[in-house]
């Protein structure tokens, strides 16, 4: 199962493969540009080196230092780890099911930005389009942004549990996790970009 980690530096290799600079050259082209403010930064990259949104803010979060590998280290450098501090105690069985949801997640593109907040991480494609939350000892809650999508007994109004997404799915097991939420998550990802 892949970490954040892991899954933020293939981002980064994918982006250096399709765009043809190593991370340190992109770092120097912006430091170069004068640029610092994060529009600025993806301004530059979407209309002078084609890149995609995604593929841009990752990069600006890198030469920000503002990405979420640094949030990741600057936790751990305080002895935390935010996935370790969502799936510890009474929450720890879940974290094998957020690492198959995780790897459903991986599959949908290389340029996503994945952001572990204070008890949940964000999932972005150019907008935010999905957030994983274990919200209780037994379940996790996948939001999802599916402006026109019918609720069902599944595929829950999200209304009553965060009101940036349109929808909510509950995960409490590993089967849970199967192809009508990863076509979901593909649909929602693909409504964000």
């Amino acid at each position: 199962m892949p970490t954040v980690e892991e899954s933020l530096e293939a981002q980064i290799r994918n982006i250096e493969e399709k765009y043809g600079k190593p991370l340190g050259e992109w770092l120097t082209i912006i430091k170069n540009s004068g640029k610092t403010k994060h529009a600025e930064i993806i301004a530059l990259l979407k209309s002078e080196y084609g890149m995609s949104h995604g593929s841009a803010n990752r990069i600006a979060l890198k030469a920000r230092g503002a990405d979420s590998a640094s949030i990741v280290d600057a936790a751990r450098a305080a002895g935390t780890d935010p996935l370790e501090d969502m799936y510890s105690g009474k929450k720890a069985a879940l974290k094998p099911i957020h690492d198959v949801i995780m790897m459903a997640v991986a599959k949908l593109g290389s340029d996503i930005e994945i952001a572990p907040k204070n008890g949940y991480v964000s999932l972005r494609h150019k907008k935010q389009f999905a957030m994983i939350q274990p919200t209780t000892a037994t379940r996790i809650d996948v939001g999802l942004i599916l402006k026109d999508d019918p609720i069902t007994e599944r595929l829950e109004a999200g209304s009553g549990f965060n009101a940036m997404f349109s929808h909510r799915v509950r995960v409490s097991t590993l089967s849970d996790v199967d192809e009508q939420l990863a076509a979901w998550l593909k649909r929602a990802y693909d409504l964000a970009g």
